[in-house]
């Protein structure tokens, strides 16, 4: 009896660290999804309607190219920078707080307590089964601090690295996005004829990428790769037709 007693704390514990390796493997990775869903969407998108705005403007592919890979590691360092601060505001806002929610447990033990309680109801627990619970989180300090930050606020501990690999994954996702445009530009010197070669590959592009976004964040595919297509091949529309306006109007 002792044995399965003893075998059945260690399924449940082997169980628990299972779910937890799953829980931050999920947990992660959608961070770094989200990362790379944001920079090869403007990586595709902004340095399309430019190529497409300056072709309009009738100017040579090799000014474009110049104006465009400027524009790519502008992009780059300016999404990755604007990734960076905001995982560090995540990072300042959970550990200030964390402080708050240190402070209160220690100066008003008794109403955090029934807030632990009161959301253990809210999920169906009876009082005489969170009672305990509530009296195990009291006599474990940590325990009952990771508590509140998860289930009262919504938070989760942040990864000390968090900042610099989401800044560096936003940054290198949208250098590979901002490359495809430009890159008929690199092969064909007349930009009237590399417009149209940048427009398929990107629109092509757009659509594999739009697919595969559907298909991580658990949306569409189809609709996914339609959408994002549709609205890169509006913003290049956009930017050519204002430059072909004020080229018109200046002539």
């Amino acid at each position: 009896m002792a044995n399965q007693s003893q075998n059945g704390y260690a399924d449940l514990e082997k169980q628990m660290l299972i779910l937890h390796d799953h829980e931050e493997k999920h947990f992660m990775s959608s961070e770094i999804v989200r990362d790379v869903i944001l920079g090869v969407s403007d990586g595709l998108t902004v340095p399309f309607a430019l190529a497409a705005g300056l072709s309009g403007a009738d100017v040579s592919s090799s000014i474009i190219l110049i104006a465009g890979i400027a524009e790519v590691a502008a992009g780059a360092i300016s999404m990755g920078l604007g990734g960076y601060l905001a995982a560090k505001s995540e990072a300042d806002h959970y550990m200030k707080e964390l402080k708050r929610e240190q402070d209160e447990i220690i100066a008003v033990p008794d109403t955090e307590a029934a807030e632990v309680a009161e959301i253990l109801s809210q999920y169906g627990a009876e009082p005489h089964e969170y009672g305990p619970v509530v009296n195990a989180l009291r006599r474990n300090p940590q325990a009952w601090l990771d508590f509140m930050m998860k289930f009262e606020l919504g938070l989760e501990k942040p990864d000390p690295m968090r900042a610099v690999q989401s800044a560096m994954t936003i940054a290198f996702s949208y250098i590979i996005g901002g490359l495809v445009p430009l890159v008929p530009y690199m092969l064909i010197p007349i930009a009237t004829r590399a417009v149209v070669a940048s427009v398929i590959l990107t629109i092509v592009a757009l659509m594999i990428f739009g697919f595969a976004k559907g298909h991580f964040t658990g949306t569409q595919p189809f609709k996914s790769a339609l959408q994002t297509a549709f609205i890169g091949a509006i913003a290049s529309a956009a930017a050519y037709s204002i430059a072909k306006l004020f080229q018109a109007y200046h002539h």
